[in-house]
């Protein structure tokens, strides 16, 4: 059913109290005047600044009466012809008992006609009793069609506005804008289609960024996430094969919706490794494998004092993010957040959490892609490692001999150094058991040696950086070990 139907068969049942929650009030109004065409009524608006005016008809009406609650509500109780009241940011007025009174004795229809009260408002938040009494109308976000329109408006308009210039519009583009800006209502998206084209008069992949960025401020309302503007490219990361395969084979039916009957879309993975090996930067290459924006969920800002309120914070967090759709969703380092969860010491918030996310994570539909990152896998509960929770759980392990030369010719590179100028395979069997942040780090304090020396970087500065490093994988040798142990054999090697 379309908005309109739904609204209408809402009228014809004559229900007393409609609460409808919009930023869009004119399309809400629009929405009312157009459901006169199948159930008739005299249509009311009211505003403080306007009082109650009549416009069902070709004109408006002026206000009969003086723009206060109560004085409205009185007229309203006394009219002589059932009516429609469409009452804009009213709710503030109920906080009074004799408005309240007022508006329950119009609603129980006590020497009046069956009217429609309708309440209009950013957000509407009533007193229990007369919560109880209303129906909470949501009007539908804006289709794929009907976003499509509003970008074709837009384009028009800016074709109007400078002189018959058209936008220069890449079609595969505009679809991919079309597919972003689902989630958001129709004066949201017409304002960032309208950004977009005005900006130069052209939609292309160079619009695609700004979308995702203006999308995120204008949802992350709740604060607890975090846009990543730099996402990797697989090509960045050094190793990882067997995962980059996973997400190249997934990428089409993620971002497309392309799927055979009975495929169901990808979820989402687990990282596990040792410290310093990659995963936040899998995380992010993820999302660039993908080519969707990542957006990550900082678990230690979701914690506050007062009850309820984590729950709250965690809700408005996935909610923000279901809306940003498609995306990736990063959790790093999850098990600081959760680790707790199978303690009382906190009261259960913890275990509430936990419980909520993993509801979350079984019950969504939109196209959230979750990352989550972990250092201590036993600190993980174990609800969070049952299978099906992810689609798969890697193993960022301690990179290989290949891995170690493509580590050492991404950050020599990175640094303008060229690599054709150092043995790097020389350097990759000196740098067994570091990690790739540990071998950065051995080419950074090179780097230093070198600028005091007033010399080049060369093999010998970066094997003298080698040798005076102890890796994590010598002074945490046993618990490197053991949890490169227990992922032998419980999950899929990244590389």
């Amino acid at each position: 059913m379309s908005d309109l139907q739904d609204l209408v068969a809402l009228i014809r049942a004559d229900t007393s109290l409609i609460v409808v929650e919009t930023p869009d009030e004119p399309r809400v109004v629009e929405l009312f005047r157009q459901s006169l065409t199948h159930v008739w009524r005299a249509l009311h608006r009211w505003s403080i600044t306007e009082g109650l005016r009549r416009i069902d008809l070709d004109r408006e009406d002026p206000s009969e009466t003086p723009p206060d609650a109560s004085t409205t509500l009185a007229a309203i109780r006394n009219a002589d012809q059932r009516g429609i009241y469409l009452l804009l940011d009213f709710h503030p007025y109920l906080g009074y008992a004799s408005t309240q009174r007022q508006l329950r004795e119009i609603l129980q229809r006590r020497d009046c006609l069956p009217h429609t009260v309708v309440l209009v408002g950013h957000k509407v938040e009533l007193p229990a009793e007369l919560e109880a009494k209303a129906t909470r109308f949501r009007p539908r976000l804006p289709d794929a069609n009907a976003l499509l329109k509003i970008v074709r408006e837009e384009a028009a308009a800016y074709q109007r506005e400078h002189g018959g210039k058209r936008v220069e519009a890449d079609e595969d583009t505009v679809r991919r804008i079309v597919r972003n800006l689902h989630g958001l209502d129709a004066t949201d998206a017409r304002r960032i289609a309208r950004h977009l084209i005005f900006d130069d008069g052209v939609l292309g992949p160079g619009d695609l960024p700004a979308l995702a960025k203006l999308k995120f401020e204008l949802l992350n309302k709740s604060g607890h996430l975090h846009f990543e503007y730099d996402t990797a490219q697989f090509a960045d990361v050094a190793g990882a094969h067997r995962l980059k395969r996973w997400v190249e084979q997934r990428r089409r039916v993620f971002v497309d919706g392309d799927a055979p009957p009975g495929l169901d879309p990808p979820k989402g993975v687990l990282l596990l490794g040792v410290q310093g090996c990659g995963k936040s930067l899998l995380a992010k290459a993820v999302a660039g494998g993908f080519g969707v924006p990542l957006v990550r969920l900082d678990f230690g800002t979701l914690y506050a004092k007062y009850h309820g309120e984590t729950e709250a914070n965690l809700r408005a967090a996935l909610a923000s993010t279901e809306q940003l759709a498609p995306c990736v969703l990063w959790i790093d380092e999850i098990e600081k957040g959760l680790a707790s969860s199978g303690a009382d010491g906190d009261g259960g918030v913890s275990r509430r959490v936990l419980g909520y996310l993993l509801t979350w994570m079984a019950e969504r539909k939109s196209k959230v892609f979750l990352v989550a990152t972990a250092n201590q896998v036993h600190e993980l509960p174990a609800e969070l490692l049952r299978k099906g929770r992810f689609d798969e759980i890697f193993f960022v392990d301690l990179p290989d001999a290949e891995a170690r030369t493509h580590v050492f010719d991404l950050h020599l590179r990175r640094r303008v150094l060229d690599p054709a100028g150092f043995d790097l395979p020389a350097l990759a069997h000196a740098a067994e058991g570091f990690s790739g942040a540990e071998i950065e780090q051995a080419i950074v304090s090179a780097l230093y040696a070198a600028h005091a020396q007033d010399a080049p970087v060369d093999d010998a500065l970066l094997h003298d950086e080698l040798r005076g490093t102890r890796p994590l994988s010598v002074v945490m040798r046993e618990q490197v070990a053991a949890l490169r142990a227990w992922a032998r054999e419980r999950t899929v090697p990244a590389n």
